[in-house]
């Protein structure tokens, strides 16, 4: 049985957009984070059904993927050092407190 794309296309839509929510509410530098990663996993999914959809035989999207994937592991490292600095600095990992740190 041979699943549509609508199968794949909507739970891709809605990790995108709950990771939307999450970066757009969440005052926190992990939990944005974690939204942003959220985000970045729904787009490695629809690159994945795209590639899978329109060309079933090249790999093309699965190796994106796997390079967006090892992207995106080396961008958290980063991004958890920055907040770790940022936390021994100002005791807070809170957005709305770093604007403490401009001095």
């Amino acid at each position: 049985m041979d699943l549509t794309l609508i199968y794949y296309l909507v739970p891709s839509m809605i990790m995108f957009c709950c990771g939307v929510y999450g970066f757009i509410t969440r005052h926190n530098m992990i939990a944005m984070l974690i939204s942003l990663e959220l985000m970045l996993n729904a787009v490695d999914i629809n690159f994945v059904v795209f590639n899978r959809y329109l060309y079933p035989h090249a790999l093309e999207g699965m190796f994106f993927t796997l390079f967006a994937i090892a992207i995106a592991a080396a961008e958290t490292a980063v991004a958890i050092a920055i907040i770790i600095n940022v936390f021994r600095a100002a005791k807070n990992i809170d957005v709305a407190d770093l604007t403490k740190m401009k001095n």
